[in-house]
Parts: C-alpha cells; sequence; structure tokens
C-alpha cells in the first residue's frame, strides 16, 4: 500500500474523533504563497511527492489554474499529521488571493474553525491581508500566523540577522493589531499573535522549511544558524533538520481549535436560531446523533457525477441513501454519494460524522450558501455576507441558436457554484447578462463555458456596473395612477452612512420580512436614526430603505404589499439608467386611495408609487455612482513617472508613495471604467517589471462634467430613449 492510500485510510479511521479534527485554511494576499504552502503540507503527509510541491501546484488541478499561475478556486485536501504521539485529521481549505475571487475565501471561512495567514517578508501587510483578516473575525475564525519567503530577505534586501528579526516585529505587530481591533474583549487574549507561544512561524513554502519559538526549544536550531543556512543558501540542508509540514501543522494542532471548542464560539455568530431548541444543542455539542445542520460553502461541478456540494457539516451525520432539505425548497433530496475531498480526488465513504468537512452528491437544489438539514424546519445559518460586490458585465450569447437552452442551464449552474456571479437571463432575446468583480473573474468564467460545458459563446466587451443614489432629499412628489383615482406622496434623501454599512456588513439583514421590529428600531437608532422612523421601516432592499411614516390613512395597509414591489422595482431600475440603487432611504408620507379594492390594483399602485419615487429623486438631485478600485503597485524608480502618468490618465488619484530600497510602493485609487486595458499598458510601460493588485472599494460619484455623457451611454445601450433631465417627466 502506498503512502497516499495509507494515509487516506488513517484519515478515515480519525473522521469519529473530534478531538483529533482540525478544519482549516489558508488565506492571504495574491502572491505570498499560499498554494505552495499547501502543496508542501500535502506533502509532507505523503499525499503527493515531496519533489513535486510547489511546482506541482496539486491544489490548482484547475487548468486555468496552471495556466495563469494563481489559485482560482477553493481547493480542499484531507492529510494525518502526528503530534505528541498521536495522529491528527487535518482538513485544509487554500483559498484564493486574487481579489477577482474574494467571494471564494468569504465562503471557505464559514467552514473552517482556524486559518492560517500567510504574509510575505518582504511585502509585509498587504491589502488583501487585511480584508481575509477581517473575513476571519468576522467568521470567528481563529488566525496563526507564517511569515512567508523569508529567503528573500537576504537574497534580494540584503538584511542581516538583527535586521531581519525587526522585520518580522514589525509585521507581527501590525497583523496582532489589526486582529486585535476587530476581536471581542473576551478573545483579544487568547488570540494574541505572540512568538514565544509558538503561533507565529517563519520560513519559506517553496523551500519546504520553517521555524517556530517551540521548534526551537524542542531541536536546540538556533536563528544564526538559519541565517547561515540561507546566507550559503543551504536550504535542502535546512528543510531536513526543520521540515515545513512539521513545524506549521504542530502549530496547527497546538493552536488552533478542533470543532468541539470552536463551534461553541463560532455557532451563536453564524446561526441566530433558539440554541436551546434540538439542532441548537447538537450543534453547540458537535452531537453525531443530533439533527443534521450542513453549511454548503462550495458548488463542485464535475463532468462526470455532476453537482458535489461540500460544506461543514455543524451537527449531525451525513449518510448515503438520506433524504435532507435544502432550506427554503419544497422537497426533500437524496444522497447519492458521500465523501472526503483530496484535491480533485474525493474518496467516497458510508457516513461522516459533525465536526468535518463533507462532499455530498444529489443535492441539486443546494447553492454556496445553502443550509441542509433533515429537519424541515430548521432555521438557516446567517447568510454569508461578500465584501465586494459584482462591478464589471459582460453580454452573452450561444453562437448558435440550438446551443441556447443549454447555455440557460450552464449560467444557472454557474451562478449556484459562485454566488459572486450575477446572471441576468433574458429568454426573448438570447442575450444574457453576467456580472462579475472584475475582468479577470469574467474572462475565466467565459473559458469555462466554452470549454468545461461546451457551449460556444460570443460575449461583449467588459461594461462597469453603475449604481444610482440621490445627493440630497426631493419631494414630497405626487406620483398619480393611471386612473387619476390613487395619489402617493414620496419623500428620498440618503440613508444615513452607518446604516448603509450595517446593511453592507450584515448587521441588518435586506431582502428578508423583518423577523423583531423592536430590535431592528433599537439598531437603528443606535445607528442614528430617527425614532419614530426607525419604528416605521417596512422593507430593506439591498442598501436602500422603504419607510411608512404617514399616519391612519385608509386602505394603505390593504395596498402595502404593491407599495413594496413598486419600491423594489425602483430600488432594481433606477431613473438615470436603469441601474440598481444604493444608500436610498423613500419615505411614504402620504396617499389618497380609492375606496373600491378593484381601482387600486397593481396596474394602478405599482406606476403611481414608482413615478412618485422617480420624481422625489429627480428633485434630490439623481447621481450616477461608479465603482472604485484601489490600486497597489510594486515598482523599480525608474519606470515610477511612467507608472504615474498611467494612471493619472485613468482618472486615478494617487494616496501614497513609499520607498524602500530600490523598490518604490504606490497605493491609488482609480474607478473600474478606467481599468480595462490596464494590466497590457501598464506591462508595456515598465517591461514587465511591476508588481500590481487591486481591491474593490465600494462606489463614488461620477464627476459632474462626466455623468451626462455616462448615462447617454447607458441608456443608448440598454434601447431606452434618451433620458429627459427634468422631472416633469415623471408627472404625467
Amino acid at each position: 500500500m502506498g503512502r497516499k492510500e495509507d494515509n487516506i485510510k488513517r484519515a478515515q479511521a480519525i473522521i469519529h474523533d473530534k478531538p483529533r479534527i482540525r478544519n482549516i485554511g489558508t488565506a492571504a494576499h495574491i502572491d505570498h504563497g499560499k498554494t505552495t504552502l499547501s502543496d508542501s503540507l500535502i506533502a509532507g503527509a505523503g499525499m503527493i511527492s515531496e519533489e513535486l510541491a510547489g511546482t506541482q501546484l496539486f491544489m490548482d488541478y484547475d487548468e486555468q489554474e496552471q495556466a495563469r499561475g494563481i489559485t482560482i478556486n477553493a481547493a480542499i485536501a484531507s492529510m494525518v499529521h502526528d503530534f505528541d504521539g498521536k495522529q491528527y485529521l487535518v482538513n485544509l481549505i487554500d483559498t484564493p488571493g486574487h481579489v477577482d475571487f474574494g467571494g471564494d475565501v468569504t465562503r471557505a471561512m464559514r467552514a473552517i474553525d482556524g486559518v492560517i495567514i500567510l504574509d510575505d517578508a518582504v511585502e509585509g501587510v498587504m491589502p488583501q491581508t487585511e480584508t481575509v483578516i477581517r473575513q476571519a473575525i468576522k467568521e470567528r475564525v481563529k488566525p496563526v500566523l507564517f511569515i512567508n519567503k523569508v529567503d528573500r530577505l537576504i537574497n534580494e534586501l540584503k538584511l542581516d540577522a538583527d535586521r531581519m528579526q525587526q522585520r518580522f516585529v514589525k509585521i507581527i505587530t501590525e497583523i496582532n493589531a489589526r486582529i486585535q481591533k476587530l476581536l471581542p474583549d473576551e478573545l483579544k487574549g487568547p488570540w494574541a499573535l505572540n512568538v514565544e507561544s509558538g503561533n507565529v512561524a517563519f520560513g519559506s513554502a517553496r523551500n519546504k522549511w520553517a521555524i517556530s519559538v517551540p521548534y526551537l526549544k524542542k531541536t536546540g536550531i538556533t536563528f544564526k544558524d538559519i541565517y547561515k543556512y540561507l546566507s550559503e543558501d543551504n536550504q535542502a540542508e535546512l528543510s531536513k533538520r526543520a521540515p515545513l509540514h512539521q513545524v506549521v501543522l504542530d502549530m496547527v494542532i497546538r493552536h488552533l481549535p478542533n470543532p468541539l471548542e470552536a463551534q461553541k464560539m463560532r455557532i451563536p455568530v453564524i446561526w441566530k436560531g433558539d440554541p436551546e431548541s434540538p439542532v441548537g444543542k447538537a450543534m453547540l455539542t458537535v452531537k453525531e446523533n443530533g439533527p443534521v445542520a450542513f453549511m454548503i460553502t462550495k458548488i463542485i461541478v464535475d463532468p462526470q457525477a455532476g453537482e458535489v456540494a461540500a460544506g461543514r457539516l455543524f451537527s449531525g451525520r451525513v449518510q448515503r441513501g438520506q433524504e435532507l432539505w435544502v432550506s427554503g425548497m419544497p422537497k426533500p433530496q437524496r444522497v447519492q454519494m458521500v465523501a472526503m475531498i483530496v484535491g480533485p480526488d474525493r474518496i467516497p465513504v458510508e457516513e461522516i460524522d459533525a465536526g468535518n468537512v463533507v462532499a455530498a452528491i444529489g443535492l441539486k437544489d443546494a447553492i454556496a450558501g445553502s443550509t441542509v438539514s433533515d429537519d424541515k424546519e430548521m432555521q438557516p445559518f446567517e447568510p454569508i455576507v461578500h465584501y465586494s460586490e459584482p462591478v464589471v458585465t459582460v453580454a452573452i450569447e450561444a453562437k448558435s441558436t440550438s446551443d441556447l437552452p443549454k447555455l440557460v442551464d450552464v449560467l444557472r449552474s454557474i451562478a449556484k457554484a459562485d454566488p459572486s456571479i450575477e446572471v441576468e437571463i433574458n429568454q426573448e432575446t438570447g442575450e444574457h447578462l453576467m456580472s462579475g468583480m472584475g475582468e479577470l473573474h469574467l474572462e475565466i468564467t467565459q473559458y469555462r463555458i466554452v470549454n468545461d460545458y461546451k457551449v460556444p459563446i460570443t460575449a461583449s466587451t467588459p461594461i462597469v456596473v453603475y449604481r444610482e443614489r440621490v445627493r440630497g432629499a426631493g419631494g414630497p412628489f405626487e406620483g398619480k395612477s393611471p386612473n387619476k383615482h390613487n395619489r402617493f406622496y414620496v419623500e428620498v434623501e440618503p440613508l444615513g452612512e452607518k446604516v448603509v454599512a450595517a446593511i453592507h456588513d450584515g448587521e441588518i439583514a435586506s431582502g428578508q420580512r423583518i423577523k423583531d421590529a423592536k430590535a431592528l428600531q433599537k439598531q437603528l437608532q443606535d445607528l442614528g436614526m430617527d425614532r419614530d422612523e426607525a419604528r416605521n421601516v417596512v422593507w430593506i432592499r439591498e442598501t436602500n430603505m422603504l419607510l411608512d411614516v404617514t399616519k391612519g390613512i385608509q386602505y394603505l395597509n390593504e395596498t402595502m404589499e404593491l407599495v413594496k414591489e413598486s419600491f423594489i422595482e425602483a430600488m432594481t431600475k433606477g431613473p438615470l439608467g436603469q441601474e440598481k440603487c444604493m444608500g436610498m432611504k423613500v419615505r411614504i408620507v402620504d396617499a389618497k386611495l380609492h375606496e373600491d379594492s378593484v381601482h387600486r390594483g397593481p396596474a394602478q399602485v405599482i406606476p403611481a408609487v414608482r413615478s412618485a419615487i422617480y420624481g422625489a429623486m429627480c428633485q434630490g438631485e439623481r447621481t450616477l455612482m461608479e465603482p472604485i478600485q484601489k490600486l497597489f503597485l510594486n515598482l523599480p524608480q525608474d519606470v515610477m513617472g511612467a507608472v504615474i502618468g498611467d494612471v493619472q490618465s485613468r482618472r486615478g488619484v494617487i494616496e501614497d508613495i513609499r520607498q524602500e530600497g530600490e523598490a518604490t510602493t504606490i497605493a491609488a485609487k482609480v474607478p473600474v471604467a478606467a481599468m480595462f486595458g490596464f494590466a497590457t499598458a501598464i506591462r508595456g510601460a515598465t517591461q514587465g517589471r511591476v508588481l500590481w493588485s487591486t481591491e474593490n472599494s465600494g462606489f463614488q460619484p461620477v464627476p459632474g462634467e462626466l455623468q451626462h455623457e455616462v448615462v447617454k451611454g447607458i441608456r443608448e445601450r440598454k434601447g431606452l430613449s434618451a433620458e429627459p433631465y427634468d422631472e416633469a417627466y415623471y408627472t404625467a
């Protein structure tokens, strides 16, 4: 029996022993070495050959990942590690670092209990490092730190031993400060990073060596020895004395929690049901005989097996042949296969207990983010909040009309597997809109449609997704129904920034029935909203809020569902260019309604409320908002002028320039609309000597002098009439 098969057999023996399970992930800025670290850990555990680790990119098994040298999918692997005479099962999820695939990181955080934050010793703390720390702490996932590429400090920066140690202290202090800032008081001490306690390690994932203070003490290796090996470029010998997998997995077992410890802390944060209910108790104690509580974090589309739902099992046991309910779906579904996942391989098992990462085939209605249970009434887990939203769109058509039905199925399948992709299917025209996090995200998704799903398509050039809002207060504006028997009076104004941030972070739920009006009222008052307004919220749609501040108007209660529908319609297609609205407070302040319900049906109420909202928005000065990206560049000084010139020509604003040795770091903010073609231009301007990354940074108003032209372009593209810029248009 080979070492890999032996490992799989040992893993299957441990899946029932919760204290010996660790569900962990890697997370970091792009190119800080996550996949190389994962490969080297898997090789150390005997799942792939030592020689190929770091170059084989076992976890980047997708053809596009290999070709581009980046991680696109969060990949999962299980391995066994010996620690203090016992064997432990480590379920590892390797996540992407590229900002376009940040949604995968967020979803992976729900499945794990601990995370190895990687940081490049030369680049230090980068924007995406900060984002993944925020994601981990929000999900109560405990971090440890691995400072990678330590050899670069000597080879490239020519640092001596003292300056190297100063560098480490600076990185640890910065990351610790970011972790501490986000933690509740009771976790600040236990989760602090501390070199002495051993939850920080240093090393080189590519060269397969690592050290931590406990390992130095145990083996007698000193920091001077490490420095000597690096100076003499003898990392092969160093990896024999301080093997990476040994040091890092020891740190994981010692410092990251098992499911029994983790779920006590995590369940109250990620599930808001009754802790005294059977499923609540079962999740808090990781009970395998309790109700099934399974959170799907990833849908893997397998050409042979179809859709594989992978995620974390918080309680109960998933067995082959079992019937399970996907939350919100009318019928149960039968599990056809249960498996452990090792990179591209799935190892079938008869059943898997709570506390593990599980793959199941047969849950056809599941999407990434679904709650699955054997209890139809189980309250779903909290929605997974993504830190950025789709900002770039392409229009897609099948090359052949005979492929149209297949393309619709493929797009639905893609939207299930990757909720960061938004798909708008238009059966009438055959043109479908697909929105993603960036050019690369859409490029790779299109590649998959053609090559994995075998549907030839044509795609438009990417276009930017805009948002609409108002600069100030507008209204009251009167909207009349077509039969002139009903009138609605609406005011609009920007919603407070604190409230918008709370909706965005998932602290205030949107798009669902308000469960506890009093709790919401208190929350909104604490965020600075007026008491009367806070208690009259009717509906929240993304970051827009509908309020009914009327007093005693007859029949309005009966009509409120239709008012809500018109509000949703107006917020989905704004008055400027039918783009979504954001950050809007819409108040119904008065209404005059016909006493006969026949005269206040959908055909009367919806246009009346919609035109009242649009008219009030005109008075409040409609504004088009464009998505912005933070841009970070690392480059030699001699090309700095060319790079700054290119960034500024794209309406970019330089925010920071830092010099360190030969390298210069530039931070800027650039509109997404101006970033198309940036990769080619910057490569040409610098002969490929620049490293750069982006991070989505919300929306800002389109400059006044450009707004008219941009709106005109959007309306022409959508086949709408040229936009009349006066509010009289809505009084008809």
